[in-house]
């Protein structure tokens, strides 16, 4: 897991006029946060790198560029936090490597369980056939 702070020369943002719930400050007050971080300056290993690329999906371009708009504050500092703290979040879980799953295989005792069950559900439904009045 990486803890180092993401460098800020990998950083640039840009603010834009949001839409949503502002009033007439929405058409005024560029509130909106788009930060874009170069991937490549962040020093990932080629693992963290592929599950970022996953993480990120459509939000990365084919220049190695992340962009994160956030616009869910009314204020330029929130949405700056906000932004941030999403880029943050992805790149800590692109540092988390899954356990690999082993496959395994029934027990024999399971397998005879199993197919003991079947032949009994199986004698409960032959059970229930027409009754014939030999």
């Amino acid at each position: 897991m990486s803890s180092d702070p993401i460098p800020d020369d990998a950083l640039s943002e840009k603010f834009l006029a949001a839409t949503g719930p502002g009033g007439q400050n929405v058409n005024k007050v560029a509130t909106a946060c788009q930060l874009r971080c170069d991937v490549f300056r962040l020093g990932l290993s080629p693992d963290a790198y592929a599950r970022l690329k996953v993480i990120a999906g459509s939000k990365l371009t084919a220049g190695g560029e992340l962009i994160i708009t956030a616009r869910r504050f009314r204020s330029q500092e929130g949405n700056r936090a906000d932004a941030r703290a999403r880029l943050e979040k992805m790149i800590t879980e692109a540092h988390i490597v899954q356990a690999r799953r082993r496959p395994t295989k029934p027990s024999r005792s399971a397998k005879a369980k199993r197919v003991e069950s079947k032949v009994q559900r199986g004698a409960i439904k032959r059970g229930r056939g027409k009754v014939s009045f030999d």
